[in-house]
């Protein structure tokens, strides 16, 4: 069962908290002692190892010092800065507009050899035309209550889904049948978004598989993901952006990826399904 993804956020927290208990209970000292050693209040200290608080690397020196095991802070900083890293607020990220999201996907998209996309509510980004997108976007930014970039930011997504063109790279996309009937925009939109899905299922390096939602399900519907390679997987919730790159995890991801895939129908059948959706815009 792969991990939520605030889940793995706060345990990859909680793991630093904990070392950073184990070396004070190793040094002998109590949290008021060591408070003082550091040169803060004990309230501090207990945030800190009760993972409320997330330490700065100045911090993390301190606490090594204090117990004896400065040879240690390289170390646990490391492993924090990777900690926060896997939760990124949305706010701090599209405080000046969508585009600039749009275009921070960029270096990971061209160094990414195989793409594996498994979207339970929406169409994938990558296969999202210029009316789907902008019907999204615009609820995002009204939501988020975010400068309005929508026409800026749906032109560098439709830009960088250009990758589907180029060669060297292969996407694997799975879309449960349910996210076919979610209307964003208006009809017009959601006419063009599902026709070219099937003009898009049939491009060279796309492999599209629907998963219809009267299937005998051998695993749950859950979080939009996306898996890049084997090395990183991304989701996006409502409030951050959280990446797991721990390789146990990216395993559990990855299996959880089959499971769906192998739910999926694909080639006539998929396009079947989509003319569904089409049909009921009637």
């Amino acid at each position: 069962m792969p991990v939520s993804p605030s889940s793995a956020a706060k345990a990859a927290r909680a793991d630093v908290a904990q070392r950073l208990h184990e070396l004070r209970a190793d040094a002998g000292i109590t949290g008021s002692e060591l408070a003082a050693l550091c040169g803060w209040t004990h309230s501090k200290s207990s945030r800190i190892e009760n993972a409320r608080t997330a330490p700065s690397a100045e911090d993390i020196r301190l606490w090594c010092r204090a117990c004896g095991a400065e040879d240690q802070a390289p170390d646990i900083i490391a492993q924090s800065r990777n900690a926060e890293s896997m939760y990124v607020e949305w706010r701090r990220k599209v405080r000046a507009g969508l585009k600039q999201l749009q275009d921070s996907y960029v270096p990971l998209f061209k160094a990414t050899k195989v793409f594996r996309v498994y979207s339970g509510t929406l169409v994938p980004g990558l296969l999202q035309t210029e009316g789907y997108a902008t019907g999204l976007m615009s609820l995002i930014t009204t939501f988020r209550e975010i400068p309005n970039d929508v026409a800026e930011a749906v032109t560098a997504r439709l830009e960088r889904s250009r990758i589907l063109h180029e060669p060297g790279h292969h996407f694997v996309l799975l879309v449960e049948e349910t996210a076919l009937h979610h209307h964003v925009g208006d009809a017009d939109a959601m006419a063009a978004q599902l026709g070219y899905l099937l003009t898009a299922g049939a491009l060279p390096a796309v492999s599209l598989g629907v998963i219809p939602a009267d299937s005998q399900r051998t695993i749950w519907p859950m979080e939009t993901f996306h898996v890049y390679d084997d090395t990183l997987v991304s989701m996006e919730l409502l409030s951050a952006r959280v990446t797991v790159t721990q390789p146990s995890e990216i395993a559990m991801y990855l299996k959880a990826f089959e499971e769906l895939r192998g739910m999926a129908v694909y080639g006539a059948s998929a396009r079947a399904l989509i003319v569904k959706a089409i049909e009921s815009l009637h």
